[in-house]
């Protein structure tokens, strides 16, 4: 009888981290998109400024994927203890 109480327990553990991990997922690819497009309107204005100058676009899209995942993973912590206190 324990292991059934345990089962759906376990089940609510794993759709929570799965939800986490979409959310950040998530987070990392319109980060690093959108600071990707960023880089390269940045390229083709009139007169690029010295920030776009400096730093590769490379190093920019890490920064917005890094961003984006401190986004969806605060977004998914969020989420699921939302979903937990509902239950």
């Amino acid at each position: 009888m324990d292991r059934k109480k345990q089962r759906p327990q376990i089940k609510k553990v794993n759709r929570f981290f799965l939800y986490i991990l979409a959310c950040s997922t998530v987070g990392v690819v319109l980060g690093g998109t959108a600071s990707w497009a960023e880089s390269n309107r940045c390229w083709l204005a009139d007169s690029p400024s010295k920030q776009c100058i400096t730093q590769t676009p490379l190093m920019s899209t890490i920064q917005g994927m890094s961003t984006g995942l401190i986004a969806g993973l605060g977004a998914g912590l969020g989420a699921t203890w939302q979903m937990k206190r509902d239950d």
